[in-house]
């Protein structure tokens, strides 16, 4: 016997329970909740009449689909400054490089951050927040790495504990002070080194405000051997880790990752068939990024069907940032996958759902099953496929996170922190 459901959510063209390996819909579903979790799973016709009494909150769908709670395993939501001035560059016709060469570039963020309160970055990060959670994402990774010094570092993670706190978007928080040398290291690589390896990374473990840690292996970034160093440092004192890796030429990034049995690779532009099976190998994920690719002006996206066919976990994030990715679009991030990456519209639905959450090491997230997390969407479409078709067009409509409406048309629920 089925007791009285929290929320009943029905009238739906189809519900997605998204698993390890696939989608697997049902037909003019029904999704029960209770205290949090699903607790029906169904064909609308077969829910018991018991499950639902005057306390039950019935949602329609009103022939939409419903499917899990998307996962973006890739952004960098904290910083602080306005780069568009670049942007009117690069449209000019200047290049990534050139732009940091120039004192542009991460530089910029980083002189802005470290000037900015941890009031003022957590202010200014939560409306981008708010975007993702209207369009239906639930949980979230959050990087640093616009600091590149002890205090700013630990400012940038604490105001992204904040965040979790203020909102109900689940945020997992990653350190990547292993972003780039900043100027006054310019002439000394190693003592940059030295820091993360020697203050940065122990101050951060001793606060408890990253469960990550990130490097950008990458020409005018970090060596493969520097990379490895900070990483393996980060290893020792318990943080998992993950690479910018292969994005702006072929460094080898996605051999590192995989020889350091990392969570994932993300970005991959330049990724090989030799990189794609080490991946493969140490059942390392492939984060792609394509809005980064569009929005950089680069001529050729992340392989993701060599990346697939090799045997590689390929998820989907935003990478929302202020310099290569300033966009918190989930629709345009589905629609490029598919158009540019190679993804058909079923594996980049998962690839933003149960792929994203296998690239952060999550075992509940970004799926739907009974007695699972109840984070899930009601979108107004019928299908996913209409998700990257409708290019760039958010169809979400109701958000619910552990079993509460969070976002509701055109509002979201946020405290106010």
């Amino acid at each position: 016997m089925l007791a009285p459901l929290d929320v009943l959510i029905r009238n739906t063209s189809e519900i997605l329970a998204v698993g390890d390996l696939s989608l697997s819909p049902v037909p003019r579903g029904a999704l029960g909740i209770t205290g949090g979790r699903v607790a029906y799973l169904g064909p609308e016709d077969a829910l018991p009449a018991e499950a639902v009494n005057p306390k039950t909150r019935v949602i329609d769908a009103h022939g939409g689909f419903v499917g899990p709670g998307f996962v973006d395993p890739h952004t960098h939501l904290v910083f602080a400054g306005d780069r568009s001035a670049e942007f009117e560059l690069r449209c000019k016709g200047a290049s990534y490089l050139e732009i940091a060469q120039a004192g542009g570039g991460i530089m910029s963020t980083v002189r802005a951050t470290r000037e900015a309160t941890e009031d003022a970055l957590f202010t200014s990060a939560l409306p981008r927040l708010t975007r993702l959670l209207h369009q239906g994402v639930t949980t979230a990774e959050v990087k640093s790495g616009y600091g590149l010094d002890v205090d700013t570092e630990l400012k940038m993670l604490r105001a992204t504990r904040r965040l979790s706190e203020a909102q109900p978007i689940r945020l997992i928080p990653t350190l990547l002070c292993a972003h780039a040398i900043p100027a006054e290291y310019r002439d000394d690589r190693e003592g940059y080194v030295r820091l993360c390896v020697e203050q940065i990374l122990p101050a951060v473990a001793q606060a408890k405000l990253a469960e990550a840690c990130d490097a950008f292996c990458e020409q005018g970034a970090f060596s493969v051997d520097e990379t490895r160093r900070i990483l393996r440092a980060a290893q020792a004192l318990g943080f998992r880790t993950k690479l910018h890796a292969d994005q702006l030429s072929a460094q080898g990034g996605a051999s590192l990752a995989a020889e350091l049995g990392a969570l994932s690779a993300d970005h991959l532009e330049f990724v090989d068939a030799r990189g794609a099976a080490a991946l493969a190998s140490a059942q390392t994920s492939a984060v792609l990024v394509p809005t980064t690719t569009l929005f950089l002006r680069q001529r050729g996206f992340a392989p993701a069907r060599l990346l697939r066919n090799a045997g590689v976990n390929v998820a989907l994030g935003t990478n929302v940032n202020p310099g290569s990715a300033m966009s918190e679009s989930v629709a345009l991030t589905l629609g490029l996958g598919c158009l540019e990456n190679g993804l058909t519209p079923t594996e980049a639905y998962w690839a933003m759902t149960r792929g994203a959450a296998l690239a952060l090491g999550l075992s509940d997230e970004g799926r739907l099953r009974l007695n699972g997390p109840a984070d899930c969407v009601v979108f107004s479409c019928p299908s996913h496929r209409h998700l990257p078709y409708h290019l760039g067009i958010n169809h979400a409509v109701v958000v619910v996170k552990a079993g509460r409406v969070v976002a509701e048309a055109n509002r979201a629920f946020c405290s106010a922190a």
